[in-house]
């Protein structure tokens, strides 16, 4: 693999990784770079690699770049046999591995054609996402701004003109009936008749199957009965009737017209060889594959010939077989067609068209209606008019294969992606939609559901993402932990959002990444112990190191929100390439001021009210009372948490009026926001619903519910199993300041731990006079909760799964849950 010796590795120069292994290195280095290398030779230009060690003897985290994943799955495994073998002096066939290789990156890279206009689209920073892994269905843009392309067909292309040029019969009669010179012709069902039209039109004559492509089954230039019904049994292999027409003398060229415009012209040579007076017609065909540009399928820039029965026939005219020795210097046709396809050259002859050519290939376009077309026209001088000469349009193709423009034989490359692009999104046109991304460690479904009802709000259709599920326009329409990349490109992919609002959680960051490229406004709300001691995160700087992601994901002229009162989230700003809006819960925060003294922009509370603010000038927003949510501004979490999503709103331009009506409308209930600190009456009972599952959700409850001592409280908790024992421990002894009983559960998904295995770590943590009760599960453990309560007490439940604990709560009230309370009402009303 001489590409190895371009690497530069940690040396900084070519050759440095050669000079590394001189010097000795490890495994897992090698199986990086070796990994790399073999994706070059697969055709995949990427050159990023890492290897790092897992503090576990032995054991690497390899990390390469990909086009394709997997390809470059299959491309480590190969790496690793094959340094396997070197280093064990085992036989290793790496030529055939390669080659191997290289078939399955055929198989799933892009083809020419789809690649074209891929490319031309990220040039113009357009969204692009491959919908199939193996195909070339690709949507460019997001959301409603959202279009597709299947290679050079597009979501703009009308089924109706395809449909019409897939009945060439009925392609000439259209094209006739305005003018356009087509060849006489008919279809025909048997040899016999193939024959009989042939007499008729005159010889020579041409038969290519009704609706082909590609030139597979075209005989061209047929000048007997024999050769007639030899190209016959050809042509009929494929499907519907065979059309016989007359032949006209000339070269092929195909014109691709884009969005009525002619852009490109190539002509094409059928598949040949040249005879050198020792070889035969097989062994020159086998010395022509060999050449690296050819390649089977069409994703290389030349096709593999093909001695199949269509070559036969078009030797036997030229009175050869594949056994013959051409004379050296003799030109053997393999083809009469001159599809690329088969094996076919291309010539770039855009600026020798003339122009009422082009006008023909361009009215042929239009008459069809067809956005993208291939005009195949026979001539035999591009550079006179067709009319002068007796040349004809021959063929219209509805999905044009761009290879010939892009990779011409010879002449000049012309880059007709820009047009197809320029097509489906003019200049200035968008292609995107607003992404607010929100990540932190607590409030961030709570953010993103008020997020999503500012924008509600203004009338757009919204589409959300959290741990609850995905809603569009306010639907739920998949159930579930819903925070991961999957989950917001389902929302991106969706024809009618006009805004996303995503919820991104660390696991799916750093199992996926991001289901986005960039976002126009990225939001961090707090950063506190969770999941720590799970994929590599042990520490909070490296957890804020993971969430960080995010704001390294805004775009240049988007903002990052960060929370100005946490200094691991403030200090983000340094990763943004947009705005920073700072929020805190009052004007005094050092960060805060000095960010507002060099003009940046803030939201925070003053004098009771959220206000705005960009340098000097301040805005108030509105006063706290309004903000319901927040009870005043007394729940701090709730606060914070409105303070974000307020600015974020801000950031993206929405109208302060609203915001302010969402903010004075927003409810922290079931239905809105379930499972984040939903107050409920039930029987005399005040039942308060969080997802509160770490130890700053905890801390965040306590501050709340220890203002308020005036009721007996029971806790109904279960702690899920894939956190570390110290962090299940802090969190439950957070509870500890303000709850009387609990009744400790399981969760379902126990995460390889014990049966009632958390249950017995947190009872642990209880004194001897602290009353406790186990329950299996958490129906179970609510059930229990209720029964040790009275009219006037308090149960608290930390929800699993909430819908589950809602579903409970409302079989014990055998009605709908329903009215909120605030935690300063001392006296449920029931549940309604």
């Amino acid at each position: 693999m001489p590409g190895l010796h371009t690497h530069e590795c940690s040396v900084g120069k070519p050759g440095g990784f050669v000079e590394r292994l001189r010097r000795g290195t490890y495994l897992a280095h090698i199986a990086e770079h070796v990994t790399l290398a073999l994706q070059n030779e697969m055709g995949f230009n990427v050159g990023y690699g890492r290897a790092r060690g897992t503090g576990e003897t032995g054991v690497y985290n390899v990390i390469v770049a990909y086009e394709e994943e997997e390809p470059a799955r299959e491309a480590f495994k190969t790496a690793l046999e094959l340094t396997l073998a070197a280093m064990f002096d085992e036989p290793y066939d790496a030529a055939a591995a390669i080659e191997r290789l290289r078939d399955l990156a055929d198989e799933y890279r892009l083809g020419p054609s789809t690649r074209a206009i891929v490319d031309a689209a990220r040039r113009r920073n357009i969204p692009v996402r491959r919908l199939t892994p193996t195909g070339s269905l690709v949507q460019l843009g997001y959301g409603i701004h959202q279009k597709r392309i299947l290679a050079s067909q597009t979501s703009d292309t009308s089924a109706l003109a395809v449909e019409i040029c897939q009945e060439k019969p009925l392609t000439n009669r259209v094209l006739r009936n305005v003018g356009i010179c087509v060849p006489e012709g008919r279809t025909v069902r048997s040899a016999d008749e193939a024959w009989e039209v042939a007499r008729e039109l005159g010889l020579p004559v041409i038969l290519k199957p009704e609706a082909g492509n590609q030139g597979n089954g075209v005989m061209v230039n047929l000048r007997s009965e024999a050769e007639v019904r030899a190209a016959y049994e050809v042509a009929r292999q494929y499907r519907g009737d065979v059309l016989v027409e007359r032949h006209i003398e000339g070269d092929d060229y195909r014109l691709l017209v884009v969005n009525g415009r002619m852009v490109a012209a190539a002509r094409r040579d059928p598949a040949q060889v040249i005879g050198d007076g020792r070889r035969t017609v097989a062994a020159l065909v086998e010395a022509a594959n060999r050449d690296p540009r050819r390649r089977t399928g069409h994703c290389s820039s030349l096709t593999r010939i093909k001695l199949d029965e269509a070559a036969r026939v078009v030797l036997a005219q030229q009175g050869l077989t594949v056994e013959s020795i051409p004379e050296a210097g003799q030109t053997v046709k393999l083809r009469q067609n001159c599809n690329l396809s088969t094996g076919g050259t291309a010539t770039d002859v855009t600026d020798e068209v003339h122009p009422s050519n082009a006008r023909m290939a361009e009215l042929a376009a239009q008459v069809l209606n067809l956005d993208v077309a291939g005009i195949d026209l026979l001539c035999k001088d591009i550079r006179r008019p067709v009319m002068e000469q007796g040349g004809a349009i021959v063929e219209v193709n509805a999905a044009p294969g761009l290879r010939m423009h892009l990779q011409p034989t010879s002449g000049l490359p012309r880059d007709v992606g820009v047009p197809i692009v320029e097509s489906l999104y003019p200049p200035g046109a968008p292609s995107r939609i607003p992404i607010i991304a929100v990540t932190g460690t607590n409030g961030k479904t709570t953010v993103t559901r008020l997020v999503a009802h500012m924008f509600e709000t203004a009338r757009q259709c919204v589409g959300m993402t959290n741990t609850d599920g995905t809603y569009i326009r306010g639907e739920r329409i998949l159930e579930g932990d819903c925070a991961g990349p999957k989950s917001a490109q389902a929302v991106l992919l969706h024809p009618r959002v006009e805004v996303a609002v995503l919820e991104v959680a660390r696991g799916g960051i750093l199992r996926e990444g991001l289901g986005f490229d960039w976002c126009s406004v990225g939001i961090v709300t707090n950063i506190s112990p969770d999941h720590l001691g799970m994929g590599g995160v042990n520490t909070l700087e490296q957890l804020a190191r993971v969430k960080q992601v995010v704001i390294e994901s805004v775009a240049k002229d988007g903002a990052a929100v960060l929370n100005a009162d946490d200094p691991l989230v403030a200090e983000m700003a340094a990763a943004c390439r947009g705005q920073v809006v700072y929020f805190a819960r009052g004007p005094d925060n050092g960060i805060l001021q000095s960010h507002l003294a060099q003009g940046g922009r803030a939201v925070f509370v003053e004098d009771g009210a959220i206000s705005t603010a960009e340098g000097s000038r301040r805005h108030r927003l509105v006063k706290l009372e309004r903000v319901t949510f927040t009870a005043g501004g007394a729940l701090r979490f709730q606060l914070e948490n409105a303070l974000a999503a307020t600015a974020a709103a801000w950031a993206q331009g929405l109208n302060p009026a609203l915001i302010v009506r969402a903010l004075s409308t927003f409810r922290s209930d079931h239905r809105m926001a379930p499972g984040r600190f939903n107050v409920l009456g039930l029987a005399g009972r005040q039942v308060i619903l969080d997802y509160g599952h770490n130890v700053g959700a905890m801390r965040a409850i306590a501050e709340t519910l220890t203002q308020d001592g005036s009721r007996r409280t029971v806790m109904v908790i279960g702690l899920p199993g894939d956190r570390r024992d110290e962090d299940l421990v802090a969190t439950f002894k957070a509870s500890l300041p303000f709850v009387d009983e609990y009744v400790l559960h399981d969760l379902k998904d126990r995460s390889d731990r014990a049966v009632m295995e958390v249950p017995r770590l947190m009872s642990g943590c209880l004194t001897d006079d602290t009353p406790y009760t186990f329950a299996m599960d958490q129906r179970e453990g609510i059930l229990r909760g209720f029964q040790r309560t009275q009219p006037g007490d308090r149960l608290v439940v930390i929800a699993d799964i909430v819908n589950e604990a809602l579903a409970v709560l409302e079989a014990l009230a055998d009605v709908k849950v329903g009215e909120e309370e605030t935690c300063e009402d001392p006296v449920s009303r029931g549940l309604e």
